[in-house]
C-alpha cells in the first residue's frame, strides 16, 4: 500500500521529511500525508457543508505553493507541521477544485444538449447534476 501511495502522490518518503509511529515511517512524507487526510476530510466538507468560494479555493491552495517554493528557492527549511498544515488545506482545496471541474463540465455538456433537444429536458437533466 505504501508504494502506490508514494506512486499515486508522487511522493518522496525522504525520512526527514516525514512522520514516524512506533519506529516506523509513514509511507508518505509529511505534505503528502496532508494532502491525504485533506482529500479525504474534503469530500465529506463538501457534500454535507458545501465548498467555498472559487477565490478562496485558490487561496486555500496558496501556503502549500508559497512554501514549496520558499524552500525549492532558498535555504529556508520548513518543518514536518508546517508542511502537513499545508497539505491539508491544498488536500481540501484540490476537492473543491473537482467540484468546480464537475460544475463546469456539466454546463459545457448542458449547452451541447441544448443545440440538439428540448430546453425543458436539458433543465431538467441539468438540475440532477448541479
Amino acid at each position: 500500500m505504501g508504494k502506490f501511495l508514494r506512486i499515486f502522490f508522487g511522493c518522496h518518503g525522504r525520512a526527514d521529511r516525514s512522520f514516524f509511529f512506533r519506529g516506523r515511517q509513514f509511507p508518505l512524507c509529511a505534505r503528502c500525508t496532508g494532502e491525504l487526510i485533506g482529500i479525504l476530510c474534503g469530500v465529506p466538507i463538501a457534500v454535507f457543508i458545501g465548498y467555498p468560494p472559487f477565490p478562496i479555493t485558490l487561496l486555500l491552495m496558496a501556503p502549500l505553493i508559497g512554501d514549496g517554493f520558499l524552500q525549492q528557492l532558498t535555504p529556508y527549511e520548513s518543518n514536518n507541521l508546517k508542511r502537513l498544515i499545508t497539505g491539508l488545506l491544498f488536500g481540501a482545496a484540490l476537492v473543491f477544485l473537482f467540484v468546480y471541474f464537475h460544475r463546469v463540465c456539466a454546463k459545457v455538456a448542458g449547452v451541447f444538449l441544448g443545440m440538439f433537444m428540448e430546453p425543458e429536458k436539458v433543465e431538467r437533466v441539468m438540475d440532477l447534476f448541479l
